[in-house]
């Protein structure tokens, strides 16, 4: 090899490369700048949608401070706008389609990862995550047409005449309200949830199982004892994730849980949450005043929802680190 060529290969990197993070590979320093650069793309997305709703809303946090988020009152006739209303919908059907969907999930869950045959595991494992990818307005007019009949004929005045004495379930039987508003939630949650806690099952290490069995464990103890203690950071972490879903969801939501700005204790009632207030009276607001009420509502709403994927991902991330811990 000559020595102008030998000189050439071992050259010294370009000045700006060490600025780069890096001292000799310029593809790898390009690479990396990029890969950099797109991620904190993500972050400076989200403080500027935060920031640009903070400053929307700025008229009403003025005109209104923090009575902002008690007051019932939402008159935009008047200007008189309180949040809780719909804080209270978006709670209360959230939670109640965690209630009706958590043990669903966590069964379908169970089932594919522990107990199903193995030629059963991926085609039933599909058709649950298949849920996910069915748009919102779907499940919204599948909703109204075979849903609300199917409430307001049949479940409604079976609640009613069995739990009635409860104020829970008083009232008329309309099959728009809160309950069929967090049914349809809780459908649309269910894959989520279930996809998350399958692969959370499935990250619990295998001797942990072999263990138990080898202890005579049976299938089921096995689970409760072995599987379940070991994943419940990350099966946690599924149910916020499926909770985050459902504070965001609109669509659907809008169609079935009868857009009224009410708290009742009664779930047959109608109700309201943050995101149906947004859709429904967005594009009608031409005060300055109610503009900057729905961007607060949204403010808020953002704030929540990101709190809460921030929390499960940190808790699924848990579960993998354990795992990783105990495959060493």
């Amino acid at each position: 090899m000559s020595e102008a060529r030998a000189t050439a290969i071992v050259r010294k990197p370009p000045r700006w490369l060490p600025w780069l993070g890096s001292k000799s590979n310029p593809g790898d320093t390009v690479f990396r700048g990029a890969s950099r650069f797109f991620a904190l793309l993500v972050i400076v997305l989200l403080l500027a949608m935060a920031y640009e709703m903070g400053q929307a809303s700025t008229a009403s946090f003025k005109e209104f401070g923090w009575r902002f988020i008690i007051s019932r009152e939402w008159d935009p006739v008047n200007e008189q706008f309180g949040a809780l209303p719909f804080i209270f919908g978006t709670v209360v059907s959230s939670l109640l389609a965690l209630f009706i969907a958590v043990p669903v999930a966590l069964g379908i869950a169970i089932y594919l990862s522990e107990l199903a045959p193995m030629w059963l595991r991926k085609p039933v494992g599909f058709l649950v995550e298949l849920l996910a990818a069915v748009p919102s307005v779907v499940y919204g007019l599948w909703g109204i047409f075979v849903l609300a009949p199917m409430m307001a004929q049949t479940v409604e005045p079976a609640l009613r005449k069995t739990l009635g004495f409860l104020p829970l379930f008083s009232g008329p039987n309309q099959g728009f309200g809160m309950l069929s508003g967090g049914l349809i939630l809780a459908i649309m949650i269910l894959p989520t949830i279930s996809s998350v806690s399958r692969e959370v099952l499935q990250a619990v290490p295998m001797n942990l199982r072999e263990g138990a069995t080898a202890l005579g464990a049976t299938r089921w103890e096995v689970v409760r004892v072995g599987v379940l203690p070991y994943a419940r950071s990350g099966l946690v972490g599924a149910i916020i994730l499926g909770l985050g879903r459902a504070l965001g969801e609109t669509m659907a939501i809008t169609m079935l849980i009868g857009n009224r700005p009410e708290i009742s204790s009664s779930l047959f009632a109608p109700s309201y949450t943050m995101a149906s207030v947004i859709a429904n009276e967005f594009t009608e607001a031409t005060a300055d005043v109610h503009l900057a009420a729905l961007a607060e509502i949204a403010f808020l709403l953002f704030g929540v929802t990101l709190l809460l994927n921030i929390i499960a991902r940190l808790l699924v991330w848990q579960v993998a680190r354990n795992e990783a811990k105990g495959a060493r």
